[in-house]
């Protein structure tokens, strides 16, 4: 995508392009989540309850509407996708490049926030007419191109302050995990697949990192030294980074890969819809028929677990939690360019 918005790009609604290829099922529950986000949105432009906010939340829901499909510049959701940005643009620190400053969710720094709105920006770059992206009498304190770019340097100026050659919760963190770490190197690379100039020597410290996280056997630690455990979320992180960074001839990708299809459960663990969000993306990346069986799985338990008001509950609260749980399904629509193999 070479330029900054292109007014031919808009998305097409997802029964245009793909017909019933889309299952019904997903139809239903994505719309009835994406009504409850576009209620849910503040008059700001941005999703917040309690201590999970800030520009990353308000990425997970904008990207939710653009990955069904949904037009950002004319269709029925433009405006909560337009409000949506504006914040995350807005929420920019002009300095250090970093989206959401000091605060975010849990009352940890700002760089989860900075990696999921830095995603955001990425998908949305290129579809969105900024012509259009005023609102309420609010406007961009700069581009969507320009703050994509502003981001990338903030994430590749925090990791070079980094000896791990990762990032923490922290924009000057000097330890590292492999949570936050995905978070922002997800980012990077869908910023990357956008136009934007990200240096080579980011993307391949950050995929050193991850391997000195890797076991043999596909685990993926969390920080520090040791620590390996059949996470999901963190073995699908990890899988990811090196899918999306072009590295599938590295053993630490097909050890990851092998882990994940040996233990497809839609329904475990404290933080099921965060593990499901990545492990829909890396088994995807990684092995289609293994995400076609699982996906099946998916649906049927998200299917049983949606509210009467389109969301879903758990640990992260009713905004964070739709959004992931949505997105995990969001690959039956395949919109989001971070989504193409």
């Amino acid at each position: 995508m070479g330029t900054l918005f292109s007014p031919q790009a808009s998305a097409q609604f997802p029964t245009a392009q793909l017909g019933d290829v889309v299952p019904r099922d997903v139809r239903e529950i994505y719309e009835k989540g994406i009504q409850y986000l576009a209620k849910s949105q503040s008059e700001s432009g941005n999703w917040s309850e309690g201590s999970y906010g800030g520009p990353g939340v308000t990425g997970m829901a904008v990207m939710t509407f653009l990955a069904s499909g949904e037009d950002p510049n004319y269709g029925i959701y433009s405006s909560n996708i337009r409000r949506g940005l504006i914040s995350i643009v807005n929420s920019q620190d002009p300095n250090s490049g970093i989206l959401g400053g000091n605060s975010g969710p849990g009352g940890h720094a700002s760089m989860y926030n900075h990696g999921f709105a830095t995603l955001a920006l990425a998908e949305a770059y290129g579809v969105v007419n900024e012509r259009l992206l005023t609102t309420g009498g609010k406007k961009l304190d700069r581009s969507l191109g320009e703050a994509l770019e502003l981001a990338v340097r903030g994430a590749v100026t925090s990791q070079k302050k980094n000896s791990y050659g990762g990032w923490r919760y922290g924009a000057d963190a000097k330890d590292a995990d492999t949570s936050v770490s995905g978070a922002v190197m997800v980012g990077l690379l869908a910023a990357r697949n956008a136009g934007v100039k990200v240096p080579d020597e980011a993307i391949d410290r950050g995929v050193a990192y991850f391997k000195s996280m890797t076991s043999s056997s596909g685990q993926v630690a969390y920080a520090g030294l040791g620590g390996f455990d059949n996470s999901t979320p963190r073995i699908s992180i990890g899988c990811l980074v090196y899918a999306v960074s072009r590295r599938k001839d590295m053993p630490e990708f097909k050890a990851t890969l092998t882990a994940l299809t040996n233990q497809m459960d839609t329904s475990g663990g404290s933080y099921k819809s965060y593990g499901n969000y990545y492990q829909a993306q890396a088994l995807f990346q990684g092995d289609v028929d293994a995400w076609e069986k699982w996906n099946k799985d998916l649906i049927r338990q998200l299917k049983a677990s949606q509210n009467e008001d389109g969301s879903f509950s758990g640990n992260f609260g009713p905004t964070v939690e739709t959004s992931l749980s949505l997105l995990a399904m969001a690959l039956n629509f395949r919109f989001l360019p971070i989504y193409e193999r």
